[in-house]
């Protein structure tokens, strides 16, 4: 896996509550590029629980949904909008883990529409929530002409 640069940092208003590393209250998540997949790791705790020891669906799906975010971002070179979420919760997602993975890929583009697959695991790899995503995608002239600052591996 090759980690991807946040493209964002430094940049004046900068606050994601997912992958800002200076927002006081935010999870400081990193993305990585694994072939067709971008990758994220997060270590459930206590605080993001909705029944005892079971992480949120509403936390599930956030980072779900900034993960497939990130896809666009590095696959794409654009950024974009959710446009539509279907979360399938398959098995509760314990907060006593010592980490989850969250890993998401394009399935198929439709001019300015990308389908994404994402699925939150276990360490075993099982599944537990999975989803498909649509996300409406910036044409890149315009996200460019915009200051799109590109999305880039280390080392690239």
């Amino acid at each position: 896996m090759k980690k991807i640069i946040n493209p964002w940092i430094g940049t004046e208003g900068y606050n994601c509550f997912v992958c800002c590393p200076t927002n006081p209250i935010g999870l400081h998540l990193e993305f990585y590029e694994d072939g067709d997949y971008i990758v994220t790791k997060f270590k459930p705790t206590h605080d993001y629980e909705s029944w005892q020891n079971t992480l949120h669906g509403g936390i599930q799906a956030l980072l779900i949904d900034e993960t497939a975010g990130w896809v666009v971002c590095r696959k794409l070179q654009t950024n974009g909008v959710t446009s539509k979420m279907n979360m399938e919760y398959l098995k509760p997602v314990s907060t006593l883990l010592d980490e989850i993975t969250i890993r998401a890929h394009i399935t198929k583009m439709m001019r300015n529409v990308a389908f994404i697959e994402a699925e939150l695991m276990d360490a075993d790899q099982t599944v537990l929530t999975r989803a498909e995503l649509i996300y409406f995608c910036t044409p890149k002239f315009r996200a460019d002409a915009e200051g799109f600052p590109g999305c880039k591996i280390e080392g690239e």
